[in-house]
């Protein structure tokens, strides 16, 4: 599966009890539609995300990103402290594709850890 949005905060690295890495971040998408009345309809999802791959990537995962992710999504369902039942989607993430930033630059990270930059000055025409 794939989605698109931005990030709505900087990743963060955690190391878990078997001295693994994973990057977490929360990545919100947007969609509209017009409903039977015909006014349109604003619909934001928030996503979960994590990264096992390579933590390196945190650095280029600031708030505001616009990522293209392709992975596996699950649900999870807890009580939060006031005791009301809470659901939330995690997106399992294997490739992360940046999009935009000053340099036009975009940055492609595969389940192999590489990356593959391209610049205007790169491109044939």
């Amino acid at each position: 599966m794939n989605i698109t949005g931005r990030l709505t905060r900087d990743a963060e690295v955690r190391t878990t009890s078997q001295d693994k890495q994973v990057v977490n971040f929360s990545v919100a998408t947007n969609d509209s539609y017009r409903n039977k009345q015909g006014e349109r309809i604003e619909q934001t999802t928030y996503f979960d995300c994590s990264y096992w791959i390579t933590p390196n990537v945190a650095k280029l995962l600031t708030k505001g990103t616009l990522v293209e992710l392709s992975g596996r999504v699950s649900t999870r369902a807890w009580t939060g402290n006031d005791g009301e039942p809470r659901a939330g989607l995690n997106f399992h993430t294997s490739q992360i594709k940046l999009h935009g930033g000053s340099k036009k630059k975009e940055t492609v990270l595969t389940t192999t850890g590489t990356n593959n930059n391209t610049t205007e000055d790169d491109l044939p025409f």
